[in-house]
Formats: C-alpha cells, sequence, structure tokens
C-alpha cells in the first residue's frame, strides 16, 4: 500500500468508528430528550454534549462490550489530567478506539 492508500484507509475506519462512537453518543443523549446533536471528530463530550460522568461511564460499558477489551475508557483517562477529561473530543476517542482495534 502506497502512503496515500493507507492514508485513505486510516480515515475510512475513523469515520466508521465515529458512526458507531456517534451512535452509542446519541442513545445517551436520547435519554435526556436531547435529538439532532452534531456529532463530530472535534465535538467535546463536556462542554459540546454536557455529558457528566455517569454518561462517560456507560459510554465506556457500550465501547467495551462493542469492541471488547483493548478498548478501555477508564484506562484510556486514568493517563489524563482532569483539564484534558474535561476537554476531550470525539475525536480523541475514536483515535483511541482505532489504535486498539
Amino acid at each position: 500500500m502506497t502512503d496515500e492508500t493507507t492514508a485513505v484507509a486510516d480515515e475510512a475506519v475513523l469515520d466508521v468508528i465515529l458512526d458507531v462512537v456517534g451512535g452509542m453518543v446519541r442513545e445517551i443523549l436520547g435519554e435526556y430528550d436531547i435529538d439532532d446533536v452534531e456529532i463530530t471528530m472535534d465535538t467535546t463530550f463536556h462542554e459540546d454534549l454536557e455529558l457528566e460522568s455517569i454518561d462517560l461511564v456507560v459510554l465506556a460499558g457500550r465501547l467495551q462490550e462493542h469492541y471488547g477489551e483493548p478498548v478501555n475508557l477508564a484506562e484510556f483517562l486514568a493517563d489524563k489530567e482532569l483539564e484534558e477529561v474535561i476537554a476531550l473530543t470525539v475525536g480523541e476517542l475514536v483515535r483511541f478506539v482505532a489504535s486498539r482495534t
């Protein structure tokens, strides 16, 4: 594979994971009657989506159910400072999932 082909393949993988993660987040938001939210790689969990820590716990469980043990959100977040967790973007999570699958 050329570098360009690899980049396109990597981008396609990220798009698929973004769709899966976005769907999971929409399900969580739906429990709060929040619909029609745009979720991009730059969307933040705290400021844009207003998710609480309990919501991230729910998301962690869904990610692990879907992708298995290697995708451990708690482990991923444990290495971050509080400010980094608050500023976490969907893209950072998507790239983490891609690195573990």
